[in-house]
């Protein structure tokens, strides 16, 4: 997290301390950017700008895996279609004869 957010949060905190503490300010701010630190540290964030990124790359992976499987119905489709057990028997042009 970018320490300019931790330093303008752990200053807003401190000046929301009442007025006769103002003598313990800057410690109470330092208190606050070490808790603030600690604490979003923990947390397993990522910036904007890596979620995009990988929002972007999931985008285009569901593009390719939608265009993946329109393709595999197809072959398929074409393949279930030709196969011996779907399709009707195929009649011999020959006529059989009787021996006799």
């Amino acid at each position: 997290m970018d320490k300019n957010i931790i330093n303008d949060l752990a200053g807003k905190l401190a000046d929301a301390v009442p007025g006769d503490l103002n003598e313990l300010r800057t410690d109470i701010e330092n208190n606050f950017r070490t808790l603030l630190q600690n604490g979003l540290g923990k947390l397993d964030l990522v910036t904007r700008e890596e979620f995009d990124v990988q929002r972007k790359v999931l985008e285009r992976t569901r593009a390719k895996l939608d265009r993946l499987e329109t393709e595999l119905e197809e072959l398929q489709r074409d393949t279930i279609g030709d196969s011996p057990a779907t399709s009707k028997p195929k009649r011999s042009a020959r006529k059989k004869t009787k021996k006799g």
